[in-house]
C-alpha cells in the first residue's frame, strides 16, 4: 500500500472517488501515466502495489463512486501496461467481474466499460478468463437496465470477435458451463446463447457438432419462446446443425435421438415439425447406429402420424416408412419385444390412422421376425383380440390379418379360434357388428372349411345354450349367403354322394343342432330332405315364443333367395 501511494497522488487518489465523472476520468489518465512510466521502468512490484491500492480501496469500496472511479483506474492501468497487462490480468480482471453483480446499476455499466477496454488491450490473453466473462455476460444480457443492457452487448460483440480470432479458447471447458445455462428460460438469455452458439460453430477451428447432443435441448427449447426473433434465431441454428449432420462423416445420433423423441410430443407445432422432421434425416443418414433407438423413435412417430397439421402427418408418415424399411437383426440390439409394446400400446390410441400403422408395425415384426414375436405372443394376444371391436373396419381387417398369420400354427389356430368365441359370447356387440366381417374374413386368410370345422368343434360343448344358439345362428346365415363360402355349399350340396361333403355335413351337424332353424337350413343345403322333413315333425314339440317365430320368419325369408333355387 505505501508503495502505491508513494507513485500516486493524493489528489489523483482523490478525485478518482469524486461524483463528477469528468474529476473521475482525469484521474484515471494520471493513473494510466504512472503505470505506464513503471512499466517502462520494469518495476512491477509497484505496479502490483498500485493495482491492490485500487481494488481493495476502490472496487471494493462501500461508497459506489469510489467503485467507479476503481474501474475505470484498472482499465486505465492496463491500457498503460500494454504489452506487460498479461502477467497482472490474474489481478485485474476478477475484480471487474466481480462488479458485474454490484446493485448500482451505473458500477455494472462501469464495469462492462472498463473490461471492455481492457480487452481491447490484452485481446487473446484474457482468454483464460473466458468462462466467468461468459457466466457474467448471460446474466447482465437480462439486466433490468436497458444502459447496462446495452454496454453488454458492446462487449459482448468484442469478446466474440477476440475469440474468433483467438487459438487458446477450449471448447471442452466452455460446453458443461454453456449446457448449464441452456435451462435460463428469460428471452434476452436465450438471444444470448443462440447468439454465441452460432458463432462459435462458424468458427472452422471449434468443433461445435462434436458437442450438439450438450445444447440441442435447449436450441429446441427456444422454438416454441415467446419471441418471435429468438424463434427464427433458434431454427436458423438449427438448420445450419443439420445440413452440418448431413455432411458429416460421424455423428452421435444416438443421444440426439434421445431428445428428438422427447421434443416429438411437444405440445408447440413447430418444435414437433422440426423434430419430427430431424428424425426424418437421422433415420436416412444414421440407418443402423439407431437400431437400439427404433422404439423410442416409433412412440414419437406414430402419434404424429394422426396429427392434425398435414406437414407433420406427411414427415410422420415418411419416417415411419424408412423406418420399417430397414432390414434390423435382433441379434443385433433390435429389440423386437420394445417395439411390439410400442405397437400394441398405440392400439389403444383414438386416432384410426395411428391405430393403423401399429397394427402395421405388428404384422411387419411377424413376417420378418416371426419366432422372435411369438415369444412375446402372451403379451400382445389380448390387446389384438379387443382390436376386433375396434369402431373401423379397416382397423378389423388389419386385425385378422395380424391374427391370420399369428394363426398358421395348428395350436395358435385353435387358440385364436377359442378366444374368438369367448369374446363374442361376452359382447353381444362384437357379434352383431363385426361378427360376419371377422369370420369371412378369417375364411379367406385361414381357409373357411377349416375355419367352420374348429367352430363348430368349439359349439358343440357350448353349455350356455342360449349362446350357442345365437351363434350357430349367425354362422348359419353367414355360411348360407356369403360369397366367402361357396366352396363350402357346393361341398354340401354333394353331402349324399361325396365323402368329404358328408364329413363336413356331420362335423357341422352337432352344433348346428343348436338351432332348429339352422339344422333344417343344413339339411336343404346338403339335400338330405327326408331327415329335414323328420327335424321339421319335431318343432311341434318346440316352445313356439318370439325368438322361435322371428328364426321361422328368417328360415321363410331364405327360401326366396338364389341360394335355395335349385330347393323350389
Amino acid at each position: 500500500m505505501a508503495d502505491a501511494l508513494s507513485v500516486i497522488p493524493a489528489a489523483v487518489l482523490r478525485n478518482l472517488a469524486d461524483k463528477l465523472y469528468e474529476k473521475r476520468k482525469n484521474a484515471a489518465l494520471e493513473v494510466e501515466g504512472i503505470v505506464k512510466q513503471l512499466a517502462g521502468a520494469g518495476d512491477h512490484d509497484r505496479i502490483t502495489a498500485v493495482i491492490n491500492l485500487l481494488t481493495t480501496e476502490y472496487t471494493f469500496s462501500p461508497q459506489a463512486n469510489h467503485r467507479k472511479g476503481g474501474l475505470i483506474s484498472l482499465a486505465a492501468a492496463t491500457v498503460g501496461l500494454t504489452t506487460e497487462a498479461a502477467q497482472h490480468l490474474e489481478q485485474i480482471v476478477p475484480p471487474v467481474l466481480d462488479s458485474f453483480a454490484d446493485q448500482d446499476s451505473r458500477v455494472r455499466y462501469y464495469a462492462c466499460e472498463a473490461l471492455y477496454n481492457i480487452a481491447k488491450v490484452v485481446r487473446g490473453d484474457f482468454i483464460i478468463f473466458f468462462n466467468q466473462i461468459f457466466d457474467a455476460l448471460c446474466k447482465l444480457s437480462a439486466d433490468s437496465d436497458a444502459n447496462v443492457q446495452s454496454a453488454a452487448h458492446l462487449l459482448d460483440q468484442l469478446v466474440k470477435n477476440i475469440v474468433t480470432e483467438s487459438d487458446q479458447f477450449s471448447i471442452e471447458e466452455f460446453i458443461p458451463l454453456l449446457r448449464d445455462r441452456m435451462n435460463v428460460l428469460n428471452p434476452y438469455v436465450h438471444q444470448f446463447l443462440v447468439g454465441w452458439i452460432t458463432v462459435l460453430d462458424s468458427v472452422p477451428d471449434i468443433d461445435m457438432l462434436g458437442f450438439l447432443p450438450d445444447f440441442l435441448d435447449g436450441l429446441f427449447n427456444m422454438l416454441s419462446d415467446s419471441s418471435h426473433e429468438i424463434r427464427q434465431q433458434a431454427d436458423s441454428a438449427l438448420s445450419e446443425f443439420l445440413q452440418e449432420i448431413k455432411n458429416s462423416p460421424s455423428v452421435d445420433y444416438g443421444r440426439m435421438a434421445e431428445i428428438l423423441v422427447q421434443r416429438a410430443g411437444s405440445p408447440d407445432e413447430f418444435t414437433r415439425l422440426t423434430a419430427i422432421t430431424w428424425i426424418n434425416e437421422f433415420v436416412k443418414l444414421g440407418g443402423y447406429q439407431l437400431v437400439p433407438y427404433y422404439a423410442d423413435i416409433l412412440r414419437a412417430i406414430l402419434p404424429c402420424i394422426s396429427n392434425k397439421e398435414e406437414k407433420i402427418r406427411v414427415v410422420a408418415r415418411e419416417t415411419n416408412e424408412e423406418l420399417r424399411a430397414i432390414q434390423a437383426d435382433p441379434a443385433e440390439a433390435f429389440d423386437v419385444g420394445a417395439i411390439l409394446s410400442i405397437a400394441r400400446r398405440k392400439l389403444s390410441s383414438e386416432w384410426v390412422a395411428t391405430r393403423i400403422e401399429a397394427l402395421h408395425w405388428i404384422s411387419t415384426l411377424l413376417s420378418k421376425h416371426r419366432s422372435v414375436v411369438l415369444t412375446f405372443l402372451n403379451d400382445i394376444f389380448d390387446t389384438l383380440l379387443k382390436a376386433l371391436s375396434d369402431s373401423s373396419v379397416e382397423v378389423v381387417l388389419l386385425v385378422l390379418d395380424v391374427h391370420a398369420c399369428i394363426a398358421r400354427d395348428p395350436h395358435l389356430f385353435r387358440q385364436l379360434v377359442v378366444f374368438l368365441v369367448h369374446n363374442f359370447q361376452l359382447d353381444n356387440f362384437l357379434l352383431e357388428k363385426h361378427g360376419a366381417l371377422i369370420v369371412r374374413r378369417l375364411c379367406v386368410l385361414l381357409n373357411a372349411e377349416r375355419v367352420y370345422r374348429e367352430l363348430s368343434t368349439i359349439l358343440e360343448g357350448e353349455t350356455d345354450l342360449d349362446f350357442a344358439s345365437i351363434m350357430v345362428q349367425a354362422l348359419n346365415l353367414i355360411l348360407l349367403t356369403s360369397s366367402e363360402l361357396s366352396e363350402i355349399r357346393d361341398l354340401l350340396k354333394q353331402s349324399l354322394v361325396n365323402p368329404a361333403g358328408k364329413d363336413l355335413y356331420v362335423s357341422l351337424y352337432a352344433s348346428w343342432c343348436h338351432s332348429p332353424m339352422a339344422i333344417i337350413s343344413l339339411c336343404f343345403l346338403a339335400q338330405t330332405y327326408q331327415h329335414a322333413s323328420a327335424v321339421i315333425q319335431s318343432l311341434e314339440e318346440e316352445d313356439i315364443n318370439v325368438k322361435f317365430l322371428v328364426q321361422l320368419d328368417k328360415l321363410i325369408r331364405l327360401m326366396e333367395t338364389p341360394i335355395f333355387a335349385y330347393l323350389r
